[in-house]
């Protein structure tokens, strides 16, 4: 879905703000990543609408940082929500002098941080649910056995 707040009429530079190195100009939600909204994040406004312009605020305030300090998918949203991203380029035939554009692809949001205190590393949480999945596989197929 595209996010109408972001489109100007075509007589006016277009439209975008910088998150690091990319030119965010239009704003993606996946069905995942509304559902994790829903579950993680606020049940009250849950609408593709909603998301997008929470997310439009946050980018204009400047509240919305890398996770790690060279990496580009995972994002902290007002130091707390974190969330995965992937960008696309939103038009291949630009103008020289005139930026590249992105699309933000929002895959999901993972939670908070101040809820869920596994998620302050990362590296160490993924592990921990690949061991766990890996322990549940090899308890059923004990089972069926």
């Amino acid at each position: 879905m595209r996010d109408k707040i972001a489109h100007r009429s075509s007589n006016h530079e277009p439209y975008y703000i910088a998150l690091g190195e990319k030119n965010i100009t239009d704003i993606v939600i996946t069905n995942h990543a509304r559902q994790r909204w829903a579950d993680r994040v606020e049940s009250r406004k849950t609408g593709f609408d909603d998301i997008c312009a929470f997310l439009w605020n946050r980018l204009r305030e400047g509240q919305i940082k890398s996770y790690y300090k060279n990496g580009e998918d995972v994002y902290l949203i007002e130091d707390d929500l974190v969330m995965v991203a992937e960008f696309s380029p939103y038009d291949l035939d630009v103008p020289l002098g005139r930026p590249l554009l992105h699309r933000m692809v929002v895959v999901t949001f993972l939670g908070r941080m101040s809820e869920t205190i596994e998620l302050r590393d990362l590296k160490s949480y993924y592990s921990w649910l690949r061991h766990s999945r890996r322990m549940t596989l090899i308890k059923n197929s004990r089972k069926r056995r």
